[in-house]
C-alpha cells in the first residue's frame, strides 16, 4: 500500500489524513491526484465527516459492513457520499441493501419502511 498521505476535508471542516492507495477507490480523488489539484488537500463539500469516515472505513476493508449495520438516514447519507465521490462499489453495495429492505414489499409497506408522505395516491388510482 501507498505511504503517501492524502488530506480528505469533510463539509463540516474535519481533515482526514489518508493512504493514497485508499483515497484513489474514490474516482473523483483519483481524478483530482491525477489532475493534480491536492495541495491544500481535498475539498469534499457534499460529504459529512461521519460519512466521510464511514466511505473511508469502506475503502480501507473492501468489505460489506459499512453498509449493513447503518441505520436508515446514514443509509442514504453514504448513498449519497458514494455517488458525489463516485465509488461504484460502495454505491452498488448500499443501493443493493435499499433493494434487499424493499423486496417483496406493496408500496404502503415500502412508504411506512422509508416514511414517504404518500400524497399522489389517489392519481396512481385512477
Amino acid at each position: 500500500m501507498s505511504t503517501k498521505k492524502i488530506v480528505l476535508k469533510s463539509s463540516n471542516g474535519e481533515s482526514f489524513e489518508v493512504n493514497e492507495a485508499v483515497s484513489l477507490k474514490s474516482q473523483t480523488i483519483a481524478h483530482m491526484v491525477q489532475d493534480d489539484c491536492i495541495d491544500n488537500g481535498v475539498p469534499l463539500p457534499n460529504v459529512t465527516s461521519k460519512i466521510l469516515t464511514k466511505v473511508i472505513e469502506y475503502c480501507k476493508k473492501h468489505v460489506e459492513a459499512a453498509a449493513s449495520k447503518s441505520d436508515q438516514a446514514t443509509l442514504f447519507e453514504l448513498i449519497l457520499a458514494a455517488n458525489y465521490l463516485n465509488t461504484k462499489n460502495l454505491l452498488d453495495l448500499t443501493c443493493q441493501t435499499v433493494a434487499y429492505v424493499i423486496k417483496g414489499k406493496i408500496p404502503e409497506e415500502i412508504h411506512t419502511t422509508f416514511n414517504i408522505n404518500n400524497d399522489c395516491t389517489f392519481i396512481l388510482r385512477l
